[in-house]
């Protein structure tokens, strides 16, 4: 990745609900930057409410990205992620604007600041070809290829993608790019639970269900995004599974299941400044001052 610019890359991560989002809106509308979303939900064209997209009104006229970019029955991987938020990067830049990366997708976030470089691009054709095949065989494969054995030599998906990518899976840099500053939102568990439940519950008053169904309606109910998260939460109450209330406490406990999943990944790259929202304004500020 070109990092030759002076106009420096800001990442902020955290958990949901951290309110990371609203404070990039308010540092990029006041430094003249672009955000660029990183979030493995918010990319679905239609699942608004349910992944706490921010509306029009929100963004306050700050230009976002990556967001609406594929159709919930669609596949998207983190390379592809990759590749767009490269692009838009160095086009940000080109502008003589400050780029701001904003996400709890940890993965995603990290195909950018250790500049990931996974190999081939899946192959549809050739993982039916190779599926064919059992494990003792296609560890032959890989032997004769001088291919890398994956950490799990007996799962077999793991054995297709290796060959498919001839053993370039997840290179990356020991640490981040340059001219990139990382900081990470922290909050304490009560609080967060706090902001959790109350953007449940507005979620809800927004029409959730509403939106639920309408998606439903048009990828089905066995769409896999779907499954997940709020959404799947929802399906179980239209079934009849879960009262009101249960779909109000079932939600809370999956995002607070998520908001610790994104703190077990983050907490691992030990680059990352951690900060309260106060703090964390304060701190970019004098950066991009």
């Amino acid at each position: 990745m070109d990092t030759s610019t002076d106009k420096p890359l800001i990442v902020i991560v955290g958990p949901t609900a951290s309110g990371k989002t609203s404070l990039a809106i308010k540092l990029a509308k006041r430094f003249n930057g672009e955000i660029i979303c990183a979030d493995s939900r918010t990319i679905y064209r239609g699942m608004n409410i349910g992944t706490a997209k921010p509306t029009q009104g929100e963004m306050d006229g700050v230009p976002h990205h990556m967001l609406d970019v594929a159709d919930p029955g669609e596949k998207f991987s983190m390379y592809k992620f990759q590749q767009l938020a490269v692009e838009y990067i160095q086009i940000i830049r080109k502008k003589g604007k400050i780029p701001f990366l904003v996400g709890g997708s940890g993965l995603y976030v990290d195909s950018i600041l250790f500049d990931y470089k996974t190999g081939n691009v899946p192959d549809d054709v050739l993982r039916k070809k190779l599926d064919q095949y059992e494990v003792d065989d296609l560890l032959l494969m890989i032997k004769k290829q001088q291919i890398a054995i994956p950490n799990n030599r007996y799962n077999k998906r793991h054995l297709i993608r290796a060959i498919e990518q001839k053993g370039v899976n997840n290179v990356r840099r020991k640490s981040i790019i340059g001219n990139t500053y990382v900081v990470g939102i922290t909050t304490d568990r009560p609080e967060l639970l706090r902001r959790i439940r109350t953007r449940t519950i507005n979620m809800l008053n927004d029409g959730l269900i509403e939106e639920a169904k309408k998606l439903f309606g048009k990828y089905g109910e066995s769409c896999e995004v779907l499954q997940k998260n709020s959404y799947g939460e929802v399906k179980r109450y239209l079934q009849g599974e879960l009262t009101y209330d249960d779909l109000i406490e079932r939600i809370v406990v999956v995002d607070r299941q998520l908001a610790k999943k994104q703190m077990t990944w983050f907490k691992r790259n030990k680059q990352i400044v951690w900060l309260d929202l106060y703090e964390a304004e304060n701190y970019i500020s004098r950066i991009l001052t």
